[in-house]
């Protein structure tokens, strides 16, 4: 049996749209995100790429999209599979910066080292930052030495 892969991103976000680090910041999609998962599924329909399990992040952007995206393609009724695994890079104590203004006060050195490589995570989210997940009742399950709260690549 061959089995086909298919990787679908999430939509926009409002904090797409304003150029800011989402991570595991849990926003959902904008009007225009909207309209991208619907037309995901409508493009797989129409190029009978039709999926028969779905895994998704827990993140509601990339839910939101995969339940648009599925009714587009008739697919609503397959399993799906959710794991915190498949969520956003966990960008840290960058997590709801504008990645402009970032820039301009690190550097382009610092900036894409933090964002490209796999051996410089960004700083650290603190757990009780305005951004942080470490409450997150989501993400209860994962071991404390586990959860992240930065990651590199």
């Amino acid at each position: 049996m061959t089995y086909k892969l298919i990787l679908l991103r999430h939509g926009e976000s409002d904090w797409n749209s304003k150029n800011l680090f989402t991570g595991w910041v849990d926003v959902d999609l904008n009007e225009k995100g909207v309209g991208e998962a619907k037309r995901g599924g409508e493009l797989l329909a129409e190029e009978n790429l039709l999926p028969d399990k779905l895994h998704t992040s827990l993140l509601r952007r990339a839910i939101h999209t995969a339940y648009l995206a599925l009714d587009g393609c008739d697919r609503h009724w397959i399993p799906v599979q959710r794991s915190w695994r498949l969520n956003e890079r966990h960008y840290g104590g960058l997590q709801g910066l504008n990645k402009a203004e970032t820039l301009e006060k690190y550097g382009n050195e610092q900036f894409m080292a933090w964002r490209r490589s796999y051996d410089v995570p960004p700083p650290v989210l603190d757990k009780d930052a305005e951004w942080s997940q470490w409450n997150d009742p989501r993400y209860a399950d994962i071991p404390e030495d586990e959860r992240p709260q930065t990651e590199c690549l």
